[in-house]
């Protein structure tokens, strides 16, 4: 999920109780709950495709869980004594214990991969033990229902503290919303899957109920063909088969890449994260690698890998 859904939910943790049980128990769970995207510095030294792969990994497996917690909590603990050797430290502040800072950062940090889980992208959640990746498929990486109930949730609390009443059950009460959200999201997720979505004929080998913007309700149908084809559609009824990674763009046969993984990283990364490959024909015959979850024309450049020296084998349309 995006980093703005990681910091409300922390926040309403701490909302709901948790924020009384030590000094600095907010910024505990907040920066908590966003530490495991300290990967994301990957930017800075990997190029194309590469990040793909090392996303969602080493950092959301279970030793970081353990060890990114424990620095975070020794750093707070830290600045306390930092402030009270120099005199500023906020007099309302509750009394810091370590143990406790350790146990919000913990759980904050624990949030993390249980809402990454939810949605398509995937996570490595046994990260180094196993590079196996997860697929929730239940909510959009931005979902902006989950935003305004926890935004909403979040300010009322601190309005009801700020006025001297009892700020937790509005923050707990929002957290049985959220959770009963992410169960119904499940639930058509599940159902989808299920009964394959609107498609009959003919059968796929393989089927990704994708959750879409806004509109939870619905489901993006991907589904592979015995042909090997891609196909893809939002959920309007029984038109499945009119979607990005269908007729607007000629599929190509996914070629043995063994060998051209051994030399291109780029294609070792793209290939190592991706759930559903297809190969489509670029301007000049060749290949260009795409994954169906991520062919929407607004994000499709950034989810490919172009292969200049493959020719495309054109994929039969029936």
């Amino acid at each position: 999920m995006d980093n703005l859904t990681h910091s409300f939910v922390g926040a309403v943790l701490g909302q709901a109780g948790l924020k009384r049980t030590t000094g600095l128990a907010m910024p505990a769970l907040i920066i908590g709950a966003n530490l495991p995207d300290v990967d994301a510095a990957c930017f800075f030294w990997l190029e194309g495709t590469e990040h793909l792969a090392f996303r969602r990994g080493i950092t959301h497996g279970p030793p970081a869980l353990v060890l990114l917690p424990l620095i975070l909590a020794g750093i707070l603990w830290a600045f306390d004594r930092w402030q009270t050797r120099r005199g500023t430290r906020p007099e309302a502040r509750l009394p810091v214990r370590f143990g406790w800072l350790y146990g919000l950062a913990f759980i904050g940090c624990l949030s993390h991969p249980a809402l990454d889980w939810l949605n398509v992208y995937g996570i490595r959640l046994l990260e180094p033990f196993s590079s196996q990746w997860f697929y929730g498929d239940t909510l959009f990486i931005i979902d902006p229902w989950l935003w305004a109930l926890l935004i909403g949730s979040v300010g009322w609390s601190w309005w009801r503290e700020k006025l001297g009443g009892d700020q937790r059950p509005i923050a707990r009460g929002a957290i049985a919303v959220m959770l009963a959200y992410i169960g119904v999201n499940g639930a058509i997720t599940w159902l989808d899957n299920a009964t394959r979505g609107t498609m009959t004929e003919p059968y796929p080998r393989a089927y990704i109920a994708a959750p879409l913007p806004l509109t939870f309700w619905r489901r993006e149908q991907i589904a592979q063909l015995e042909d090997g084809r891609w196909i893809s559609s939002d959920w309007k009824g029984s038109d499945f088969g009119y979607g990005y990674a269908n007729s607007d763009q000629r599929q190509c046969r996914l070629p043995d890449l063994t060998e051209a993984r051994r030399t291109n990283s780029q294609l070792d990364a793209f290939l190592f994260w991706s759930r559903a490959p297809f190969a489509s024909r670029a301007a000049d015959g060749s290949v260009i690698l795409h994954d169906a979850r991520f062919y929407d024309p607004r994000a499709r450049d950034r989810f490919s890998v172009a292969l200049p020296d493959v020719e495309c084998v054109e994929l039969s349309a029936g």
